[in-house]
């Protein structure tokens, strides 16, 4: 796997303290209006603009909030970066410690969770609020790296006067953020945190190593997970003539019976030995084991009772499916809305060539119409069927949309919806109109 170049601090051949100096001098010249010697670098210059906008002023800036003692702890216990923190300890606590330096880790709120080090640094930080439990996002503290690394989701190098703050000048911080192996989500970051002349670009390299190590230690821990979840259940499924999945707490698929696994089952946040209507599946049996749970999907035919409401009156429409076991909503694109629109006015259905007519205004676009159909039924399983498309009979769809027609999926050129527009500019009030309109 190949990775692309890291943005260091410190120009290939450049002075760290003629550098610094003229990091001033830039700093200075950006507050006061006059023309800066140099340019920016584009991460740093995008940070700034962030902070012009936070309102933050670089003399006088708060210190950043410290966790109380038990907030903190409640936010490590949590922290999915624990598993891997004595990883991160060998590999990077030593290092920092003869250079004069401290390691720190931050969660995805820019909470610094653990720091350790150097204690002449230690003390360094003490001075500027670089100590556990302190937050070190953009809007608590300015332009440095682990805030701005949490931004941007790469790793960050800030050097010198590159931080917003100037009490921060002193400092030289190179930053890498962990993701979650599973799904890409941004659980926190690493930091290595020391005096502006020790600044040196393999800093970065190193932090920014130690971070793809702990995404994949994570991901090996999450496998072992589910290998031992699978060993549990596989007695409880051999003996199953019903379709079945097994699922860590997390959603993510250890077995499966009779049926394709999905790769992931979004698991209701509240949940209990019952029933669930489960995105992909539909209605769905949980029944808890050690470890994770037992998915047992109903028939079709067992799914129905459900309200199935298209939201088109906000910016980003959304479809929400409600049944007795409770309401899932689900954030639509805008081909999904469109799609979804034309499907609700034609309860009877409609076959993968009308519907790219209705779509692109022309029948040669039925793969691309089928590619976003499979899509929307990962997510509404048992509510939208094939062959032809349709909302399933046993469901009752609402749409509810805005006031004046024209606001109507306003953006989409779509002919089907335009179509839609126009009817209800005219008052067209046909049985189709009638059965989608909940306003």
């Amino acid at each position: 796997m190949s990775f692309p170049p890291l943005d260091t601090a410190l120009p290939a051949g450049a002075d760290a303290r003629e550098h610094a100096l003229m990091l001033r001098r830039v700093h200075e010249a950006s507050l006061t209006g006059r023309p800066a010697p140099a340019p920016l670098r584009p991460v740093i210059e995008d940070s700034w603009g962030r902070m012009r906008g936070f309102g933050i002023d670089p003399d006088s800036a708060p210190p950043p909030r410290v966790a109380r003692v038990d907030e903190l702890q409640r936010n490590r216990d949590a922290s999915p970066i624990a598993a891997v923190l004595p990883l991160i300890r060998r590999s990077l606590v030593s290092v920092a410690d003869e250079a004069d330096h401290i390691m720190l880790v931050a969660d995805s709120a820019g909470q610094v969770l653990w720091r350790e080090g150097s204690h002449r640094m230690r003390s360094v930080g003490d001075r500027v609020g670089l100590v556990e439990g302190a937050y070190w996002n953009e809007g608590s503290t300015g332009t440095n790296a682990i805030g701005t690394a949490l931004v941007v989701g790469r790793p960050v190098q800030v050097y010198s006067a590159e931080h917003f703050v100037r009490s921060l000048h002193t400092l030289t911080c190179a930053c890498a953020p962990i993701h979650d192996p599973r799904d890409g989500r941004l659980l926190g970051a690493i930091d290595v945190t020391g005096p502006v002349s020790t600044i040196h670009p393999a800093t970065l390299a190193l932090v920014s190593a130690v971070a793809q190590l702990a995404e994949a230690h994570l991901q090996g821990i999450h496998h072992t997970h589910l290998e031992r979840l699978r060993s549990v259940a596989a007695p409880l499924l051999a003996g199953m003539s019903e379709r079945a999945l097994v699922v860590d707490d997390a959603g993510w698929t250890a077995a499966a019976v009779h049926m394709e696994p999905v790769r992931r089952v979004l698991l209701p946040t509240q949940r209990d030995t019952g029933t669930a209507w489960l995105p992909a599946l539909g209605e769905c049996a949980l029944e808890p084991l050690p470890g994770g749970w037992l998915v047992r999907p109903r028939p079709e035919r067992e799914s129905g009772g459900a309200t199935v409401t298209l939201d088109l009156t906000r910016s980003a429409p959304t479809v929400a499916v409600a049944g007795a076991s409770g309401e899932w909503t689900h954030r639509l694109t805008p081909r999904h809305a469109e799609l979804l629109l034309l499907l609700a006015g034609h309860r009877e259905g409609r076959t993968g060539a009308q519907l790219s007519q209705a779509v692109f205004g022309a029948g040669g676009h039925v793969v691309t119409v089928r590619a976003e159909l499979s899509r929307l039924r990962r997510h509404l399983g048992g509510i939208i069927e094939s062959r032809p498309y349709r909302f399933s009979e046993e469901v009752l769809v609402r749409v509810v949309a805005p006031p004046a027609p024209t606001d109507l999926l306003p953006g989409s050129v779509a002919p089907g919806v335009r179509d839609l527009r126009e009817a209800l500019r005219s008052g067209d009030r046909s049985v189709a109109l009638r059965d989608l309109l909940a306003t």
